[in-house]
């Protein structure tokens, strides 16, 4: 099994001392977790763009894997709405919402039903997406049941709606100019406070990825973006710097809100460093 780990800590392109982290972080997270009782036991991982979400999941399964404990993640990322659905939301609500990422572009009923799936022990099958196209991937991936652990991640995921007196003021060029009536925002809080929320209460342990700031984030999502990149250098929805600026400013406000509000309610907290590393 540890030959396992190295082989994951290869194939994500880590340095070989990651095994550190492994051994001093994870391992005692993966322990952890499972003082809790119930099963499947919901984990939810929530962290700004570019924290390490992805890579700790990953390495959570097979550290569960290593103790005879199957599990099943979902990320928050692929239950976004198809690129027409979202132009669609578009017109219907508010041209910001054609760009993924905030609340309102999930399907969160497809994701309660992959729940409901999970906790009974059934079957099921969890959607990809394919951010380099920005639209729902082709591929799925099937789930036998039961699993012992389900996985959930996201940026957003856990996040609470803001004070309706927070949302008066833009924190950006974006939302000034292209949401200066608050409607976009104000759509995106009610989604947290209806539907996102019913879904994040499901949730049995919350961790979270604490990044420095928001700052941290653009030079996290940069990185992804290269990736994205090396993967697939012809994905129409690579983005060059102007675009990432951009989008990021989709994310701004809540990636601010929950770095304030989400450290004082969630269950566990790891700094995390300008290397992706927890401290």
């Amino acid at each position: 099994m540890i030959q396992s780990i190295d082989k994951l800590i290869a194939a994500e392109g880590l340095p070989q001392d990651y095994c550190e982290v492994v051994d001093h972080y994870w391992r005692p997270l993966a322990d952890h977790l499972l003082t809790n009782p119930k099963r499947p036991l919901v984990v939810g991982i929530n962290g700004a763009q570019g924290s390490g979400k992805t890579t700790l999941s990953r390495f959570l399964e097979r550290i569960f894997a290593e103790k005879q404990l199957r599990t099943a993640t979902l990320s928050l990322d692929d239950l976004y709405l198809t690129r027409s659905e979202r132009l669609t939301l578009a017109k219907e609500k508010h041209p910001l919402f054609a760009t993924r990422g905030v609340p309102g572009t999930h399907d969160v009923a497809l994701g309660q039903a992959i729940l409901d799936e999970l906790l009974a022990g059934r079957p099921t099958t969890l959607p990809r997406f394919d951010k380099a196209i920005d639209d729902r991937a082709a591929e799925s991936v099937s789930v036998d049941g039961p699993v012992d652990v389900i996985l959930i991640d996201g940026w957003c995921l856990g996040t609470a709606p803001q004070p309706e007196r927070a949302l008066n003021a833009p924190v950006n060029s974006l939302e000034a100019d292209e949401d200066p009536d608050g409607v976009w925002r104000q759509e995106i809080n009610r989604r947290l406070a209806t539907d996102y929320a019913e879904f994040f209460s499901r949730i049995d342990v919350l961790v979270m990825l604490e990044v420095e700031g928001f700052a941290a984030v653009r030079a996290h999502r940069a990185l992804q973006e290269a990736k994205l990149a090396a993967r697939n250098p012809h994905g129409a929805a690579i983005m060059n710097e102007a675009a990432l600026t951009r989008f990021l400013m989709h994310y701004e406000r809540l990636t601010r809100w929950t770095l304030e509000e989400m450290p004082a309610r969630a269950d566990v907290i790891f700094a995390i460093d300008e290397d992706q590393r927890p401290l």
